[in-house]
């Protein structure tokens, strides 16, 4: 029987401890216990996002969150401008058209980061703007985008600046207050560590500025309603008690890390990974690597699906494939939240004995080889 090892970009593994206090007798809801696990939570949530802002918490995927971002923000047939660089900053644009927005949508090769220079032009060319909708982590192409830069520009302006987090937060940095982010979305099911199933967004004042002038067409997903209940450390509707117990935990595992140090480690996890990838003669797709997956071009002559399902068939390893316009081109490795240094470089082993298996010349030990050298620079 194999080992399941889950080496996807999202779920990601989930550590035995929250495994464990999810699997406590459920409390109810209302109760003063579940209270504190939401007062701890809110607390973990703002200092994992960098932020002092408002974190609101909804039971939903991160999906849900880049709804509740823009439907409670931006008015029908007002402008935002969507830096598309991937097939999820692609579903910015779905959700604002579905709620009759107007869109802008600067477009970029995907596997490049998006330039802000572009956007800073087209804030020019539209004042009337009233949110940017950008990504830190573009998990479809394994790019991590120049948040930063893209929130000093959007400050200069009366627009916000909606940030999808949800597979880079937990695994790349990402200062929410500092770097002038005013609605960062998240999910529970990546380096968060978590199933999936909660999402978050933490919410800056130049936000609610937006929120409070008119009346969004959200029940559910209305953050008002939200904001008014978590001041008491609750929230409108009935959560998913049992995921926050399980979150409280998760937070603390970061907490106790030390969020720099959680980062660090995402990076030289992730600057192996592509070393060895690069060792054994393939090709990285993204131009500017996130830290939580690495995404390599399938060589000529083979195919992504025999990679991957080898990687199954003979170790356990769920990876996966490339999406949209990128199907079958790529092979996405995901190590984000619960991995370590050790996690990696058995991956990369297992990818060399499956290139070798499907005929692809390798030399065995070459991309464990060029890892470990990566990994012990890093710690002298």
């Amino acid at each position: 029987m194999k080992k399941p090892r889950l080496m996807t970009p999202g779920p990601a593994p989930v550590p035995e401890d929250v495994l464990l206090e999810m699997a406590r007798p459920i409390i109810h809801h209302r109760s003063a216990e579940a209270k504190q696990v939401i007062t701890d939570c809110a607390a973990g949530l703002k200092y994992t996002f960098q932020t002092q802002n408002d974190v609101l918490i909804l039971t939903a995927s991160g999906t849900g969150a880049l709804e509740a971002a823009l439907v409670n923000t931006v008015a029908r047939g007002q402008k935002v401008i969507v830096l598309n660089a991937g097939w999820f900053a692609q579903r910015w644009q779905k959700i604002a058209q579905a709620y009759g927005i107007e869109v802008v949508s600067l477009d970029f090769e995907w596997g490049q980061a998006v330039e802000p220079a572009q956007l800073e032009a087209a804030l020019k060319q539209y004042p009337d703007t009233v949110m940017v909708c950008a990504t830190l982590s573009e998990t479809s192409t394994g790019t991590g985008h120049p948040i930063e830069e893209i929130g000093k520009i959007v400050a200069r302006t009366n627009a916000v600046l909606a940030v999808d987090g949800i597979s880079g937060i937990g695994a790349m940095e990402c200062r929410t207050d500092s770097w002038g982010i005013d609605l960062l979305c998240v999910g529970s099911q990546k380096a968060l560590m978590l199933p999936p199933g909660l999402g978050f967004i933490a919410v800056s004042p130049k936000a609610w500025a937006k929120i409070d002038a008119f009346d969004a067409p959200a029940y559910y997903f209305n953050l008002k309603a939200a904001r008014k209940k978590m001041v008491d450390f609750d929230t409108p509707y009935t959560p998913a008690h049992t995921l926050l117990m399980g979150l409280r935990v998760a937070l603390r595992r970061i907490q106790d890390e030390g969020i720099e140090q959680v980062w660090d480690r995402h990076r030289r996890m992730s600057e192996a990974c592509q070393a060895g990838i690069q060792a054994l003669g393939l090709e990285l797709f993204s131009a500017r690597p996130a830290e939580g997956l690495t995404a390599f071009r399938v060589p000529e002559g083979f195919k992504e699906g025999d990679i991957r399902g080898k990687l199954s068939d003979r170790f356990g390893i769920t990876t996966v494939g490339g999406q949209d316009k990128l199907k079958g081109k790529i092979v996405r490795i995901g190590h984000m939240g619960y991995f370590d240094e050790l996690d990696v470089v058995a991956g990369l082993a297992a990818l060399e004995m499956v290139l070798c298996d499907l005929g692809y010349k390798v030399v065995p030990g070459i991309a464990v080889t060029a890892a470990q050298k990566v990994l012990l620079s890093a710690k002298a």
